[in-house]
């Protein structure tokens, strides 16, 4: 198996250290990831500014944009191979419920999803690299069962996957959940500049608001591994029909048909 490898941090994270090497003797692995810290990147892509790809002494190859970039050039030539499965991660900290629109963790994976592979997005519930060595074990053990599974007619899949803090003995058996959800986010922060402008930082995520059993803030609490198959179509299918119908009161039945008046 051909895994390539990418995560948020930036290549020198302590995360993506430890899953390639759990990982390494399993698949041949591939890393390119972030020059730097990129997290709440979400699927950005720089087009405005050239990108460099660069060698770490440890082979890892490290690029000056974005997660998605790196899965991006990777994918359209950097690699000169497909690979297998898209491994993103290990995220320092939760991707769960909301968090799922912003990660740059989940950016990468679901790159590698767009362009027809499997991909999984790897997180740690809590910062701090705690029991990282653990979460990466968890996370090898995930990629040898399931990283090579076909769905049915070959269609990719995308999992986002949550790890809690804890040792790996401690750690219990996976559960499928759906997407918790989180209160609104803390407030802005403002400080003033040296030169006596104001600044402003995004406050912290919210707490969790959804978090009932069958979600993955309920399944990481309760010392599971929470792994939530994700998509990409955004489209509200349940509210069609009624929009549909509200058009066609609005602009008559043609707008209904998709024809232009």
């Amino acid at each position: 198996m051909k895994i390539l490898l990418c995560n948020d941090d930036g290549f020198q994270a302590p995360g993506i250290v430890a899953l390639y090497d759990a990982l390494k003797d399993i698949a041949e692995v591939e890393v390119i990831a972030p020059e730097h810290n990129n997290s709440a990147k979400s699927n950005s892509l720089t087009l405005y500014s050239p990108l460099y790809v660069h060698q770490a002494a440890n082979g890892f190859r490290y690029v000056n944009g974005t997660p998605a970039d790196c899965v991006h050039i990777a994918m359209t030539g950097l690699l000169g191979y497909r690979p297998d499965l898209v491994v993103s991660g290990i995220n320092n900290g939760a991707n769960m419920g909301d968090d799922t629109i912003y990660s740059g963790t989940v950016g990468a994976a679901m790159e590698g999803y767009l362009f027809g592979v499997p991909a999984i997005a790897f997180s740690q519930v809590e910062k701090g690299w705690g029991h990282i060595d653990a979460a990466a074990a968890t996370a090898r053990d995930v990629v040898a069962k399931i990283g090579q599974h076909q769905q049915e007619g070959g269609k990719p899949w995308l999992l986002n996957v949550n790890i809690p803090n804890l040792p790996f003995d401690q750690i219990k058996a996976p559960k499928i959940c759906r997407l918790g959800r989180r209160h609104a986010a803390e407030k802005v922060i403002t400080q003033t500049s040296p030169r006596g402008d104001t600044m402003y930082w995004i406050g912290s995520a919210g707490a969790a608001f959804d978090a009932a059993d069958g979600t993955d803030f309920h399944a990481t609490e309760h010392g599971h591994v929470a792994i939530t198959p994700l998509k990409v179509d955004l489209t509200d299918h349940d509210a069609l029909g009624y929009w549909s119908q509200g058009l066609g009161h609005m602009w008559g039945a043609s707008a209904t048909s998709g024809a232009k008046n």
